[in-house]
């Protein structure tokens, strides 16, 4: 196995440094033991102008059918054979991307104390791999190194020069070429070497996950191959497979936010267990919007939207919690809508899916939440399966075809929303900053573009009944904002005009003559087909009269 990296110097640096970079003497020929033989760097060619590395693996064909048995080929029906002929010592495989990853580790990590410069500079490289098995042919190689940004020459070996009817083998001669980070460039070899050969000569465990995204981080997250790289790489363990693109879709989420993923993933505390335990109300739980204590007594007038509820004398009345009502509003909206098929947007711990599910009427119930632990332990409420296969989604064999759970962000177009009768945001709006409201806005009610949308929040001027609640604060500590009656209806409006709806906001639980109910809620419902489009000005708004009003 054979790899070079030629580099060329600038009059700022000589193309030698790359040999600090490398960690590898151009002067010297060293050699380093792996398990299964001797890798070999050395430099053919060493000038100020043009410098280039080659890295040679030396296999030992006798260690490996003594440790590989075959796992190489997944434990293919001929692995005994192929413990005797194959092409793990001749063609870039698993093997040699390990042998990479282990003498050139520095490298992989960015690392160079003689010129720490140099690290983060992209540079003119080219890398030629004479043989590399390439399942999937010169257009899969293509499709994973040209979004990286490398130019790819991929030239098909045949099977036998002297027999050209033969064919071409599975074997491509690898050419690279562009400016790149050498941290980068070596990352992407060790991940998609393997990923090309479709094996690995070990037997894949959890901490590949691991080594999957360090070698990923900042590139694979956004790679359009993503699931196939994963898949490949964790040797289709399903389960290895499905955690790392869990990950990797917080980490694509997170950089796009500008954030951390600690930040992303925050709707549920890490120690959060049992989904019935009462502690944690963590955001995505609209029960954070009510501070202690946050219920009614069973007697007080009900909302608008609501059934009335009865009960015994106040002194002895049962109280019913501000999020129970708000379920129960919103449920009853979806009735009368005449929805079946619904949307949950920000569905946190799966408190609204589940009392949607117990009205047969809804036949499919989405929840979308940016969480994956959220979303983890809506799973084990609704008692339904973590994803087997399917990418980014669950499906529960209990609830098939009724539920499903989705990791996404509201404020990025996602194609897998459009389509359903309605889509409900209970107490999330607050939750993001007012500068990424319209990012919402255009992702609910411009591209999924259901026939209703829901939107509850609490009503900031019904803060002054919570003793508990000091003046000036609001009702949650990752609150951005919270508005009252005035702002929630302007907004209401304008969103409605912008976007073909129509739009009414009712109390949600006691109105409170002075100020109001403790939770507000505008349903919207769409004026117009879901394919209209509506024009818009520069400024981004819909050009003509505005077609909302507020009830």
């Amino acid at each position: 196995m054979f790899l070079t990296i030629t580099t060329t110097g600038t009059p700022e640096w000589p193309a030698t440094d790359l040999g600090f970079l490398l960690h590898k003497h151009p002067d010297h020929a060293q050699a380093f033991t792996t398990s299964y033989g001797t890798a070999h760097v050395v430099y053919p060619e060493a000038s100020t102008r043009r410098c280039t590395a080659a890295l040679l693996l030396e296999v030992d064909p006798v260690a490996l059918g003594r440790r590989g048995k075959g796992r190489g080929r997944g434990g293919a029906p001929d692995a005994a054979l192929t413990q005797y002929v194959n092409d793990r010592p001749y063609a870039a495989s698993s093997l040699f991307a390990v042998a990479l990853g282990n003498v050139f580790s520095s490298a992989m990590k960015g690392r160079s104390k003689a010129r720490p410069e140099l690290v983060a500079q992209p540079l003119p490289l080219r890398v030629e791999v004479p043989a590399l098995p390439a399942s999937g042919g010169p257009a899969l190689v293509r499709r994973l190194f040209e979004p990286l940004g490398w130019r790819v020459t991929a030239d098909p070996i045949p099977l036998d020069t002297a027999f050209p009817a033969w064919g071409d083998s599975r074997y491509v001669r690898l050419v690279l070429e562009g400016d790149q980070q050498l941290a980068h460039a070596l990352c992407h070899l060790y991940v998609l070497l393997p990923v090309l050969d479709d094996a690995k000569h070990y037997w894949v465990t959890s901490d590949e996950v691991d080594k999957l995204l360090r070698a990923g981080e900042g590139w694979l997250p956004g790679h359009p191959e993503r699931n196939l790289i994963t898949s490949r790489y964790l040797a289709r363990r399903w389960s290895l497979a499905r955690e790392a693109q869990e990950r990797l879709e917080l980490a694509r989420l997170a950089e796009a936010d500008d954030t951390g993923v600690e930040e992303i993933d925050n709707a549920v505390p890490e120690e959060a267990g049992d989904p019935a335990a009462p502690a944690a109300t963590p955001a995505g739980d609209d029960t954070v919007c009510d501070p202690a204590p946050a219920s009614v007594p069973a007697s007080a007038p009900a909302a608008t939207g609501t059934a009335p509820v009865t009960g015994p004398p106040d002194d002895a009345a049962p109280t019913v919690p501000f999020a129970v009502q708000r379920r129960a509003a919103v449920v009853e909206a979806l009735r009368a809508a005449g929805a079946s098929r619904v949307l949950d947007l920000g569905c946190g711990q799966g408190q609204l899916v589940q009392e949607l599910l117990r009205d047969g009427r809804f036949t499919e119930v989405v929840g979308v939440d940016v969480s994956m632990r959220a979303l983890a332990v809506a799973a084990r409420r609704l008692r339904i399966d973590l994803p087997q296969s399917s990418p980014g989604g669950m499906a529960g064999a209990r609830q098939a075809g009724r539920v499903r759970l989705l990791q996404g962000s509201l404020v990025y177009t996602d194609g897998r929303l459009k389509g359903y009768d309605a889509a409900v945001l209970c107490e999330v709006v607050e939750h993001l900053d007012p500068p990424r409201l319209p990012a919402l806005e255009h992702a609910v009610f411009a591209v999924a573009r259901p026939a209703t949308v829901l939107v509850t929040t609490p009503n900031a001027e019904y803060n002054v009944r919570w003793e508990s609640l000091p003046a000036g604060r609001m009702r949650h500590a990752d609150h951005r904002f919270e508005w009252d009656r005035a702002e929630f209806a302007a907004w209401a409006r304008k969103a409605a005009g912008r976007h073909g709806y129509e739009v009414r906001t009712v109390p949600v639980g006691p109105d409170d003559p002075e100020v109001g109910p403790p939770t507000q809620m505008a349903v919207f419902s769409r004026s117009e087909p879901a394919g209209a489009s509506r024009p818009t000005t520069a400024s981004g708004t819909a050009s003509g009269p505005t077609t909302g009003r507020a009830a």
